[in-house]
């Protein structure tokens, strides 16, 4: 009986608040997201915070961040509100050709750019009125933004994913190194030419070392590594102005090189293939919107 007098008390309505918080890092973001105004979700976090007897949030530079307890609260608070929506969604079935919603995708820029316009396509025939979003996410973001619920669904080169989440093969590739045409190393791209070419590489934090570099290695050699740059979509237009060769997923050449004039060439060196996995949390798929998403990644015809 006192379970059930605790939880009448409890005002549900304002999980969503911290779920967007949380997600969003921003108060006046997170009341863009749930339609309300910055006041009302400050007002919320407020009797969150006496409800659960923690700050929840602190103040930063550029908005807010949890305390450990927001943290620890915040996988189960997601699982209460995929369960309730997906209880509530049992009433009115999702039907993506009259659905609204917004979803949202995480992954490097180099898979985005090979998958998005194929899957763009497949929500605009199915579901024009859903909206999408992009969220730009490295590897090693994936399931911490997976756990925020920032993301719906990730599709990242990984090849173990947790128990946590559900998983599957969206397509394979490999490596190819690119020049732009003309380019001397076209002529003659061997293994001693490629380490006398100066190379781009993508790195956000600016470090010079990548997996080509440690194959190198193996074989007692090296490369100078002349120029960094944050996204593969730059590193197209850097290779294309100039004398620069990079190493890049060959399905990012095949859809974008040619408006670049850019030329592939198979690498003189081993290079690994590897696999993009779509990712998704086992406790989102209760919510039937996810699981259509997740689902069209079996025919997005990347």
């Amino acid at each position: 009986m006192m379970k059930d007098i605790q939880l009448a008390r409890v005002d549900l309505n304002l999980l969503p608040v911290f779920e967007a918080v949380l997600s969003e890092g921003n108060v006046a973001r997170a009341a863009a997201r749930l339609h309300v105004t910055p006041s009302a979700v400050s007002h919320g976090l407020n009797r969150l915070r006496h409800q659960f007897n923690d700050p929840l949030f602190l103040k930063a530079p550029k908005g807010v961040v949890p305390t450990e307890r927001a943290l620890e609260l915040a996988d189960s608070i997601a699982d209460v509100l995929a369960r309730a929506r997906r209880v509530i969604g049992m009433g009115e079935p999702f039907d993506p050709a009259r659905s609204k919603r917004r979803f949202t995708i995480g992954a490097p820029d180099a898979i985005a750019a090979v998958m998005m316009p194929q899957l763009l396509k497949l929500v605009q025939r199915d579901a024009p009125l859903i909206d999408m979003a992009l969220r730009y996410v490295l590897r090693d973001m994936a399931f911490a933004e997976l756990d925020a619920r920032a993301i719906d669904v990730a599709v990242v080169p990984i090849d173990e994913v947790p128990a946590r989440f559900v998983s599957k093969v969206v397509f394979e590739d490999r490596f190819q190194i690119v020049a732009r045409q003309g380019h001397p190393f076209a002529d003659e791209p061997t293994l001693k030419r490629y380490c006398e070419m100066q190379h781009v590489i993508v790195s956000p934090a600016g470090d010079t070392r990548a997996y080509v570099d440690d194959v190198l290695a193996s074989k007692g050699l090296s490369r100078r590594v002349a120029m960094t740059v944050p996204s593969f979509m730059l590193m197209l237009a850097v290779v294309a102005e100039t004398d620069l060769i990079a190493a890049l997923p060959k399905g990012l050449i095949d859809a974008h090189g040619a408006r670049f004039g850019l030329v592939g060439m198979d690498p003189p060196l081993p290079m690994r293939s590897f696999q993009l996995r779509a990712i998704a949390p086992k406790v989102a798929m209760l919510d039937a919107g996810v699981e259509w998403l997740f689902g069209l990644f079996d025919n997005s015809g990347v």
